[in-house]
Formats: C-alpha cells, structure tokens, sequence
C-alpha cells in the first residue's frame, strides 16, 4: 500500500499546477483526473475482483492527505468518491460488475435520504434532490439515498448520473473546484437490483471476506475525510511567512495528523479483528476527527503570508470545518448523550 502513497505524492505537482484552473471553473481539471485515475486513486476503495485496491484507511488517508498539498479540492474529491466507491461495492456482484465495468470508474453519493422511492413494477419510481453531490457533473454513478414508500424506510440506489440532472449551483468561497452540486431525480425508474435498504449497510459486516466491507459506514468515512485536513495545513506550513507563529502552527498539525492517523487505525484495526463496535467506540473515532479539523483550521488561521495559494488552503480549510460530517458543534451535539453516559448513540 505504500506504493500507492508513493504514486499520490508523485501527482502533486500536477494537483497544484491546475487548482487555480478548478477555482476558477469550480470543477476539477481533465488532466488532474486523469492523473489520480493513473495514480490508482479511483480505486482505493474498489472491491479487487472489480480491479480495485480495497485499501486499508490508513492508505486512503495518508493518500488523500498527499493529493492534499496539491489541491484541496481533488483531494475532498478523492476522499468522497473513496467513500461512495465503497458504497458501491455493497451492492450484488453483477451489480457491481455494470458500476465497475468502466476503469476508473467514478463513483460519488449522498446517503442523507431526501429523495422519494415509490415500488413500481421491477423495481422503484424515484422523485427527489440531494445537495453537494460531490463532482457529480464528472462522475459515472452516484449512491444516493431515499425513503421507500410506503413505510419510509431508507434505501440506497445506484444511479448512473446520466439519468439525473444536474442543477448547478455550487457557488463558494472554499473546496470550489469540489463541483458539490445538486443532483435531481424526476421520476426515475432504478432496477431493484439496484436499490438496497441503508440501516444494514451503514451498520457494517464483520462476517466478510473483505476486511474493507467489516466496519460501519460512519467511521470509515470519518477515516476518510480527516484526509484533505492533515494535508492542506501541511501544504500551508511551506506556504506561509516563517516565525514564532509558524511554529505554533507546526504543533497544531501535528496534533491534528495525529487525531487522523489515529481513527483510521482503530478502524482498520477492529476490521482485522472482526470486531463489533460500541457507541462509545463510533463516538471516539467521530471525536478524533473533529480535532484534527479543529487543530488544522487553528493552523491555517495563526499562519501568515502574501501568497495567493496560501489563501485558497485556508478558505479549503474553512470550508472542510463547515461540512456536517466534520462540524465539532454538529458533532459534539449528535454525540453528547454518549460523552456524558446516556443513551446509546452513533
């Protein structure tokens, strides 16, 4: 797996030479694409008997990390494509096998339900929108979630992203080049092969093969997206003025890659083990991101320096600190009743 890391570190250059061109276009370029598919990055998370990596998370982050000190935006991208390529790899092998059936096939979702499946003859009528599908516009499928009528259960689809319409509207100050748009389904027909229910895929498998499909859904995603934060306030260090302030942000990022590192091991760690998780278990990996977000954004904010790429990093970072996943107020919230010895939660 470190050749992967190796690969991704070999790709920065390019990530940096064409971020001022997605900030500007507010979607990634061709030839950065073209370099994380080359780079193995597509795949990270892909099932092997679909070409694919099945890395470990603590591969996926330090690789995300490296595309990181290139651009922000193709590294939340990468982290967020990881993340829907592994819900993906959840469906039935001959589904997988027509999502899969593309090299490099992209792959992004939104597993917040806020579309409607009625059951229709073979399968389900879909109606509904979901916000900040990330690089929906330069993806093949996305995993979008519904509420199956009549009961409202959650269901997640695998939906080729020709068959939904693209609503652009994704205009931002931080992550522009992400292209986090609004995908929209107006009664589209989904196979029911193609549609499965949310509750046991988000709970994990620890029965299965592939150590990569054991752990829950959340805190391999927490996993995941720590990734752009370690990398970008690395990124910043070599961008800013250097002084006593400089130095204080260098403590800031290393707690913050430490707090990463570490939930993405525990992850990986209880998926070798075949372990269960406990509420407590799900909160502290939950935890451990929101400090490394909150140490990464106290790093950006401390640093200093005219250069204009330094800025971008720390509007990135910014906009990394506002998303519902990595919030600590969201977070802390969700979470107290566990902090604190209540009901059971995660």
């Amino acid at each position: 797996m470190d050749e992967l890391v190796r690969r991704a570190a070999a790709i920065v250059p390019v990530l940096h030479a064409r971020a001022d061109w997605g900030e500007r276009h507010r979607r990634l370029h061709d030839e950065a694409l073209e370099a994380m598919a080359d780079a193995g990055v597509l795949r990270l998370r892909a099932p092997a008997g679909h070409g694919g990596h099945e890395a470990d998370l603590g591969t996926v982050l330090r690789v995300v990390a490296e595309l990181a000190r290139g651009d922000g935006s193709a590294a939340w991208t990468a982290a967020v494509w990881a993340v829907s390529t592994w819900v993906a790899g959840r469906f039935p092998d001959h589904v997988r096998e027509e999502v899969f059936a593309k090299p490099d096939a992209r792959v992004t979702g939104i597993l917040s339900p806020t579309a409607t499946a009625a059951p229709v003859p073979g399968g389900v009528l879909v109606n509904g929108r979901w916000a900040f599908t990330t690089g929906a516009p330069q993806c093949d499928w996305t995993t979008n979630a519904a509420l199956l009528a009549p009961h409202r259960e959650p269901v997640v689809l695998a939906l080729p992203v020709a068959d939904l319409e693209v609503v652009d509207d994704w205009h931002t100050t931080g992550l522009r080049a992400t292209g986090s748009v609004t995908t929209l389904a107006r009664d589209v027909f989904v196979p029911a092969d193609r549609v499965l229910p949310l509750t046991p895929l988000l709970e994990g498998d620890p029965t299965r093969a592939e150590a990569l499909f054991r752990a829950p859904y959340t805190p391999a995603a927490c996993a995941t997206v720590g990734g752009p934060a370690v990398g970008l306030v690395r990124a910043a260090l070599g961008l800013a003025t250097d002084g006593p302030r400089t130095r204080e942000a260098a403590v800031l990022a290393d707690g913050a890659e430490l707090h990463a590192n570490r939930a993405a091991s525990v992850v990986d760690a209880k998926a070798t083990a075949r372990g269960t998780w406990t509420p407590k278990e799900r909160a502290w990996v939950r935890q451990d991101l929101i400090e490394a977000c909150l140490r990464a954004k106290d790093a950006v904010d401390v640093l200093t320096g005219d250069d204009p790429v330094l800025h971008r990093v720390r509007r990135d970072v910014h906009a990394l600190s506002l998303h519902a996943v990595l919030h600590p107020n969201a977070n802390l919230e969700r979470y107290a009743q566990v902090f604190v010895g209540g009901p059971d939660g995660g």
